[in-house]
């Protein structure tokens, strides 16, 4: 099997003059890409990097951040792509526990890397579309070819997990893990050379990575990127772009029926896919997405850092029929199960934890043994994700297993909850939470965003929820808030609230 550079310098060969990676500011071909990274490379080789160096990408989607992201791949080294929205002491964490040597930084972010990180670790300014610390990335003459040094089974990328649950652990990648999750993409929902793939949500995440972007350079695919998310510009992109392939966290697609008031006059008829993940959509939902999305083209994935990413779909012609489901089976190449104990696998109608097999899974966790060795059993990552099987061999996401209440003895599942409070009329999103009780052990918590012009009236939101479950599962008490704390893939920062709202218990 290829080294990720190798697929880099095959797609050169084979769609030299089609565009690669298209911004608002550059359009560049598959061969000015390759060459630019060979440019980058001979540059990071005269600032020490060798084969097995860790080197850090700590910026916004851009050109320059594909280049030095790849440039580091050519050299043998490793890439450990950063959240650019870390705050100083989470960066120092990383770059230290990664043992990372440089630091690629776009120039507004390089400030906050702490300066206990710049002691042992260099900082290079990434440089949008056009240059990477200094060195021009596109035209003059052709770069002296480097030898290959990276084979299938080096470890290619480090990623860190978005430590919703405690410190962020690094899950280990090698080239051939990498390559196997953009080939399952190429699979799944037919991703090939056609494709426009419009890169909004962060390029550092492990699907906009390894799935689209470098899944797009082993089919030949083009990539329009914008540096972050915004409703507006993803409608005006698409548009502009004619992009045929969009993924997001639901918020995603839900944010623009929101905020752009002539949605409607978007041409986004040029989409063939729509891929969402980071958390199911219930049924109203669903069907909202279908009015004005056209859902016949929505596919649901569930997967996570650890496993590539690579896991289980759910099919355009399933959105409706089975919301809110991760669909019934793994991907090619993945393999799933439902357990509720290390020896029983769940059955129609039970509950019990999704593992999963397949071949883009992790090494390990880096400088981890402990925490590798707890999330295996017998070569089956235990995800941690609580789930039901429906008669027809649907799975339900029903909570994370930390997130899962225990009040008085019964388990109370928190999506359960949530599921209920999102048919009320008043709100926009909901967060579940269990909180400490003298009495029950826990107690059941909402924290709520209510839609705009809206009032909170405890006594509806209790009325509503009793006449939808079991009342030893309605929250017993609210919170209302204008926004809850998110990852930048989307997720809710359950830790957090349970800090915030247990102080106040």
């Amino acid at each position: 099997m290829w080294s990720l550079d190798e697929v880099l310098t095959v797609a050169a060969r084979k769609y030299g003059a089609k565009e690669a990676l298209v911004t608002a500011n550059r359009r560049v071909t598959f061969a000015e890409l390759d060459a630019a990274v060979t440019r980058f490379a001979h540059h990071l080789r005269a600032q020490g990097v060798k084969p097995g160096d860790k080197v850090a990408v700590f910026g916004r989607n851009s050109i320059s951040w594909a280049v030095g992201f790849l440039a580091t791949l050519r050299l043998g080294g490793v890439t450990v792509p950063l959240n650019h929205k870390l705050a100083p002491p989470e960066l120092a964490f990383i770059v230290g526990h990664s043992e990372s040597r440089i630091v690629l930084a776009d120039a507004d972010l390089a400030a906050s890397v702490p300066a206990s990180t710049r002691e042992t670790s260099r900082v290079l300014l990434l440089g949008g579309d056009d240059t990477l610390d200094g060195v021009t990335l596109f035209g003059g003459d052709a770069p002296a070819p480097l030898p290959r040094v990276a084979s299938s089974g080096d470890v290619a990328e480090i990623l860190y997990t978005s430590g919703t649950t405690g410190l962020p652990k690094g899950c280990l990648h090698s080239h051939a893990n990498v390559l196997f999750a953009g080939m399952a993409s190429s699979l799944a929902y037919g991703l090939d050379s056609t494709d426009r793939v419009l890169l909004a949500m962060p390029v550092w995440h492990s699907f906009p990575l390894n799935n689209l972007l470098l899944g797009s350079l082993y089919v030949g695919a083009t990539v329009v990127m914008m540096p972050e998310y915004h409703p507006l510009e993803m409608l005006e992109t698409i548009q502009r772009e004619r992009c045929t392939l969009f993924f997001g966290a639901p918020v995603a697609f839900l944010l623009p029926l929101r905020t752009v008031p002539d949605f409607e006059r978007y041409d986004l008829t040029s989409v063939r896919t729509w891929l969402y993940g980071g958390g199911p959509i219930d049924a109203d939902t669903s069907r909202l997405l279908a009015k004005r999305y056209r859902t016949e083209r929505f596919f649901q994935i569930f997967g996570m850092t650890e496993t590539g990413p690579t896991g289980t779909l759910l099919r355009p012609e399933e959105q409706v029929a089975k919301a809110g489901s991760i669909g019934r089976y793994g991907v090619s190449g993945c393999d799933v199960k439902v357990m509720r104990d290390p020896t029983t696998e769940a059955k129609p109608g039970e509950v019990g934890e999704i593992w999963m097999r397949c071949q883009s899974m992790m090494l390990g966790y880096y400088r981890d043994p402990e925490a590798t060795a707890a999330a295996f059993h017998d070569g089956w990552y235990r995800t941690g994700d609580v789930a039901r099987i429906d008669e027809d061999g649907y799975l339900f996401i029903v909570d994370r297993i930390k997130d899962m209440i225990i009040t008085g003895g019964e388990n109370v599942y928190s999506k359960e909850v949530e599921d209920a409070l999102a048919s009320h009329p008043d709100l926009a999103e909901s967060a579940v939470i269990g909180i400490p009780h003298k009495d029950w052990g826990e107690t059941v918590a909402a924290i709520l965003v209510l839609k705009k012009g809206a009032t909170f009236d405890e006594a509806s939101f209790q009325a509503h929820c009793e006449s939808r479950l079991a009342r030893y599962k309605s929250p017993r008490i609210y919170h209302v808030v204008e926004s809850l704390p998110r990852t930048p893939s989307g997720k809710v920062i359950k830790v957090e609230l349970r800090k915030k709202y247990a102080a106040r218990a």
